[in-house]
């Protein structure tokens, strides 16, 4: 219990310093900056999440290689927050979250410097802007990733997706990427009924982790997009599979 409290003050502390200033030296070689500005976000914001990552004993295996070039709408399984890092490290560009994070402490502040478009899923007007906020993106050659299940799940089954990042992408030339998450067994990522406080909380104070991100080959999809998400969820829920069969592996000879 002891180590475990010593491990949760360490790791919340290290976020609290680290975030802000991250935060404050990117904003100042934003305001200077002239040309580009995506590759610099990504490189400071990749080297943020990789530090949180590391604050958090959550390290990463990746399967298989992101595309370098080129839009791409990067779509994945959600099981927790670290999700976010995860990805962000691993394809950098901007991602799409529901519009209560904005509000979340640090962790929302992070998110609008980032360009990070928040949705309201209640609201039909915020999905409109979205998509246009997407596809607006996606042709200036932008990464976007998105959690088409909508919101985080335990476990490896994969949900069925919401289609309108489908629609956004549909016509931008945009390559689709399926990506699956697996955390090892002794994880504590996984985001349940709880507020984002208790969450960082349980993170803080679990063992050392690791997740693997299988990253499957650009998908081709139909045009029309309800059938475009389900293709996407079935290549999701495939790399979820092969990102399960390594982390079993890892688990067994750890």
């Amino acid at each position: 219990m002891v180590r475990r409290s010593v491990r949760r003050a360490a790791r919340v502390s290290g976020f609290l310093a680290l975030t802000p200033t991250m935060l404050a030296a990117w904003s100042a070689h934003d305001a200077v900056t002239r040309k580009d500005r995506s590759a610099l976000r990504d490189r400071w914001f990749g080297a943020w999440c990789d530090a949180m990552l590391r604050v958090f004993g959550i390290r990463v295996i990746t399967v298989g290689e992101p595309p370098k070039r080129g839009a791409k709408l990067v779509v994945s399984n959600h099981r927790g927050v670290a999700d976010v890092l995860v990805l962000l490290r691993t394809f950098g560009g901007h991602m799409v979250s529901r519009a209560d994070l904005a509000k979340w402490p640090l962790i929302g502040l992070a998110g609008r410097r980032l360009g990070t478009v928040f949705v309201d899923r209640s609201d039909i007007k915020s999905g409109a802007v979205t998509i246009r906020a997407m596809r607006h993106l996606l042709t200036d050659g932008e990464t976007v990733t998105i959690f088409p299940e909508g919101t985080t799940f335990s476990g490896d089954d994969v949900r069925p997706f919401h289609a309108g990042g489908f629609v956004a992408a549909a016509g931008t030339g945009a390559d689709v990427i399926p990506v699956g998450l697996a955390y090892s067994r002794d994880s504590q990522a996984a985001f349940g009924d709880e507020t984002f406080v208790e969450h960082l909380g349980r993170m803080a104070a679990a063992p050392p982790s690791f997740v693997v991100v299988s990253i499957g080959e650009p998908l081709a999809l139909p045009t029309k997009s309800r059938d475009a998400a389900e293709r996407a969820r079935e290549a999701v829920a495939r790399e979820v599979g092969r990102a399960r069969e390594e982390a079993n592996r890892r688990d067994r000879e750890a």
